[in-house]
């Protein structure tokens, strides 16, 4: 079996205008790809479009809608067969469960981003799914569709409720759509950035940047567009990845810089609650997340002081 042959073929990338999307773009486009853009007409989605060259088409829509998502892979099915497909659209909208004036996190806001991050990106890998199985395998193999979760799908902080529920909903519906796909040769895979170089952090003043990027162990700065570039482009051309969530070194400074930006928030917390500790029995104890799928236990055996048949 061979690799996803991207020359010659066509691939859709939503929040192509701009950031990781933007970057991912050109690399398809640099590897041979025919690329659909897919963007909110507010975006500078045309004007990318037109610097990336004439192998890329600007479709202006929002993934949560099902004949934009339908009209971008239409566009792309007219370029050529259908092979790639990377979702890189999202938002983020910040705030507690409960604000300390007592207001409860707006549901409006947590309905918009699970809207736009988890169900735009399922509504955009259907139908580009549906595209690519139509198409004619090639070793066996007849596309790849990446999706962009977060590190804080596994470590969200404070204020990230709906940010972090989005996330780990690309994350948990990544294994059983590949499961899905298996059978019309269609990988699935998800990167799970943590803190990079986009719009999304661009707010943050250069000071705060500085300071984030020092925090990652190695290589000590920010992770660049081009990086995340990189890895779609390498798991595109590795046939044997399927079903994985693959989390970027950063994640270290993720955690490191919000737990020490919000260990005040945490202090007070804790000072207004008793948390009471679990109680354990043998060894059953919680091995650290293996990745984004499973956890792992260790094994079974009688638990001391109770009844013959008792585990944990």
């Amino acid at each position: 079996m061979g690799s996803i042959r991207i020359e010659g073929s066509s691939a859709v990338v939503t929040g192509g205008a701009s950031g990781l999307g933007r970057v991912t773009a050109a690399r398809l486009v640099e590897l041979g790809a025919k690329v659909v853009l897919l963007d909110l007409p507010t975006s500078p989605g045309a004007q990318t479009a037109k610097e990336l060259g004439e192998r890329a088409v600007f479709v202006a829509g929002d993934v949560r809608t099902e004949q934009d998502a339908e009209r971008a892979v239409a566009a792309a099915v007219e370029l050529g067969p259908l092979r790639v497909t990377v979702n890189c659209a999202g938002i983020g909208r910040a705030g507690r469960t409960v604000a300390k004036d007592g207001t409860p996190y707006s549901l409006d806001a947590f309905r918009q981003v699970v809207e736009i991050n988890l169900i735009g990106t399922f509504n955009v890998l259907s139908r580009a799914a549906a595209a690519m199985a139509a198409t004619e395998a090639v070793d066996g193999q007849r596309g790849v569709i990446v999706n962009t979760a977060s590190v804080a799908a596994f470590d969200g902080q404070i204020g990230q409720c709906a940010y972090s529920a989005s996330k780990g909903g690309i994350v948990g519906m990544t294994l059983p759509i590949a499961r899905d796909l298996a059978a019309s040769g269609i990988r699935v895979l998800t990167i799970a950035p943590g803190l990079f170089e986009t719009p999304l952090l661009g707010t943050l003043p250069q000071p705060a940047l500085d300071s984030l990027g020092a925090q990652v162990p190695f290589p000590a700065r920010l992770g660049r567009p081009s990086a995340y570039a990189e890895l779609v482009a390498a798991i595109v051309a590795n046939d044997y990845l399927n079903g994985e969530v693959t989390a970027s070194m950063a994640q270290s400074a993720w955690r490191l810089a919000e737990a020490e930006a919000e260990r005040p928030a945490r202090e007070e917390l804790a000072s207004d609650s008793v948390r009471p500790r679990a109680k354990r029995c043998g060894s059953g104890r919680l091995k650290p997340l293996h990745d984004g799928f499973q956890r792992n236990r260790a094994p079974r055996r009688p638990c001391p002081g109770r009844k013959p048949g008792h585990w944990v």
